[in-house]
C-alpha cells in the first residue's frame, strides 16, 4: 500500500494511542512507559503490514522512537517525575542501541561473508554441478535434485539468492521442455518451496531463526548443532513431501531431461581459502558443544579471514544484505522494550493463559504465526509475534512447567517460515513467479498445501521431542 494518506493516518493513531489514558486499556498495573511500548508495537504492526516505508525503515524508526519516547537519555518532556510509580523505569538507551551489535546480527553477519564469498569465487555453482550429478536426467530425480541443493545452499545463504541462482540454472532447462508440459510448474515452484524449508535447517538459514534464537539463550538456549538435529530432518521430509506433491499436481511429460551446468573449480589461493574457511566454520559451527566456542563467535571467523585477506573488499562490503540486518534489530529493539518495560509480562497477566491447555497455546499462536506471514514479512511476523510467545513460555506456570519455552518459541518459527501459499508471502515466491511459469493459482494450491501439513509436522516434532525430554522444564 503506497497511499500518501497511510503515513499520517498512521501518525495519528501513534499519537492517539499515546494520549488515551492508561486505564483505558484495562490492563491492571499499566504504566505510562507501557501504554508508549503498545503505541510503538501498533505502529510497526501497521507499517509492517501495509508498507508505506521499506520494513528495514521501520525498524530503524522502531529504535529511534524507543531512544525519544522510552530510554533514559530521551526527550526530558516526556520523562516522568522521579519515583512515579504509574510511569515506569526508563530504558538504557545504550541496550536499545546495542540491537544493532547484537550477537544474533554478527551471527547473521557471518552467513553473509560465507555466502558472498561462495558466490563470488563460484563456490556455489560448482557445488550445484557436482551434487547433481547423481540425481541422472529423469525428471523427477532432476527435481528432486534441484529442491535439495537449493535448500542446502538456503541453509547457510540467503534463501532469496540460492532462489535466484538455482532460476538462473533452472532457465535453459524449461526452455526446452515442451510449453504445455505441466512439469515445468513442478520445476519452477520446487526452486522456492524448496528455499522456504531449507531455510528452516540452520539459525542462520533464515531471519525468523535469527529472531528466535534471540530468545532461546540462557537456559533455554539451543545450539547450532543441537537446533540442525532438530530441524534438518524436519526439512528433509518436508522436502521430500513437497516433492511428490508437485510431481502428482504438476506431473512431467518429458522422459529426460539434460541438465549442463559448466564451470569448474578455482584453485587460486583466494578461493582455496574460501573452501576451507567454508567447511571449517559450518563444521565447527555443528560441533560447537566439543570445542566451547557459540555459534556468535565462530561466526566472526569467516568476517575476520575474509576481510583481512582481501577475499571480501570493502567494495563487496557495501553489497552486503544491511537491511536484513536492520530488520532482525528492530525485531530484538520491540521484544527489549516489551521484557524491560514490564509489558509482556502484564500482557500475560492480563489474558488468563494460565487456565489453557499448553497443547492450545502452542496451536493457537502457530495458526496465528502462518497465517500472518502469509500475507506479510515472514521477518517482520517474528518480530512481531516472537516477543510474545517467548513472554508466554517463561510466563505461564502450566507451560513452563512442560518445557513449552522452547516448544512454542521453535514451533512458531517453524510456522513463520510455512507461509508460502502468496507471491508476497516470501521473496523466493516472488522471484519464481516472475519468471512467469506459473500463476497465483498454482502457487496458492501448492503452497497451502505444504504449509498446512508442515505445520502438522511441527506438531508431531514437537511432540516427539516432549516425548524424550528434549524441553527445559521451569
Amino acid at each position: 500500500m503506497k497511499s500518501k494518506w497511510v503515513l499520517p493516518a498512521l501518525a495519528i493513531l501513534f499519537f492517539a494511542i499515546l494520549s488515551l489514558p492508561v486505564s483505558a486499556f484495562g490492563i491492571p498495573g499499566l504504566t505510562i512507559l507501557e501504554q508508549r511500548v503498545i503505541a510503538i508495537f501498533v505502529l510497526a504492526a501497521c507499517l509492517w503490514v501495509t508498507e508505506p516505508i521499506p520494513v528495514h525503515a521501520t525498524s530503524v524508526l522502531i529504535i529511534f522512537l524507543e531512544l525519544v519516547f522510552l530510554s533514559d537519555k530521551g526527550l526530558v518532556w516526556l520523562k516522568g517525575k522521579a519515583g512515579a510509580a504509574d510511569f515506569g523505569t526508563a530504558m538504557g538507551y545504550k541496550g536499545i542501541m546495542a540491537t544493532f551489535s547484537s550477537p544474533i546480527i554478527l551471527l547473521f553477519l557471518g552467513g553473509f561473508f560465507l555466502a558472498m564469498a561462495a558466490t563470488k569465487y563460484r563456490l556455489d555453482i560448482n557445488l550445484a554441478r557436482v551434487l547433481l550429478k547423481p540425481f541422472g536426467n529423469k525428471p523427477g530425480r532432476v527435481l528432486l535434485g534441484l529442491m535439495t541443493i537449493t535448500a542446502m545452499f538456503s541453509m547457510f545463504m540467503s534463501n532469496t539468492a540460492s532462489t535466484a541462482m538455482m532460476l538462473a540454472i533452472l532457465a535453459p532447462v524449461l526452455r526446452e521442455m515442451p510449453e504445455g508440459d505441466r512439469g515445468r510448474l513442478a520445476f519452477a515452484l520446487g526452486i522456492p518451496f524448496a528455499a522456504n524449508l531449507g531455510g528452516i535447517g540452520t539459525p542462520i538459514g533464515t531471519p525468523p531463526n535469527a529472531v528466535a534464537m534471540k530468545y532461546l539463550s540462557g537456559e533455554l538456549a539451543i545450539g547450532f548443532g543441537t537446533w540442525m538435529a532438530i530441524a534438518v530432518p524436519f526439512v528433509i521430509l518436508m522436502l521430500l513431501f513437497a516433492w511428490q506433491l508437485l510431481l502428482r499436481f504438476f506431473p512431467p511429460g518429458t522422459e529426460r531431461i539434460e541438465l549442463t551446468i559448466k564451470g569448474t573449480f578455482q584453485k587460486n589461493w583466494k578461493a582455496r581459502t574460501v573452501y576451507a574457511i567454508f567447511v571449517i566454520t559450518i563444521v565447527m559451527w555443528m560441533s560447537d558443544a566439543v570445542h566451547g566456542l557459540n555459534a556468535y563467535t565462530v561466526a566472526l571467523l569467516p568476517v575476520v579471514v575474509f576481510s583481512s585477506s582481501g577475499i571480501i573488499t570493502a567494495k563487496d562490503m557495501r553489497e552486503l544484505s544491511w537491511d536484513v540486518l536492520w530488520l532482525v534489530a528492530g525485531g530484538i529493539a520491540l521484544g527489549l522494550a516489551m521484557e524491560e518495560t514490564g509489558l509482556a509480562r502484564h500482557l500475560i497477566e492480563a489474558i488468563p493463559f494460565a487456565s489453557f491447555p499448553p497443547v492450545f497455546i502452542v496451536l493457537g499462536t502457530t495458526l496465528v504465526a502462518l497465517t500472518m506471514a502469509t500475507f506479510m514479512s515472514h521477518t517482520a511476523t517474528a518480530n512481531l509475534i516472537l516477543p510474545l510467545v517467548a513472554a508466554l513460555g517463561t510466563g505461564v506456570e502450566n507451560l513452563r512447567d512442560v518445557g513449552g519455552a522452547q516448544m512454542v518459541i521453535l514451533a512458531v518459527t517453524f510456522a513463520c517460515s510455512l507461509a508460502m501459499s502468496l507471491a508476497i508471502s516470501t521473496p523466493p515466491n516472488a522471484l519464481a513467479q516472475a519468471t512467469g511459469y506459473f500463476s497465483g493459482a498454482d502457487l496458492r494450491r501448492s503452497g497451502l498445501v505444504v504449509g498446512i501439513v508442515g505445520l502438522l509436522g511441527t506438531y508431531a516434532l514437537m511432540a516427539l521431542l516432549f516425548a524424550f525430554g528434549f524441553f527445559v522444564k521451569g
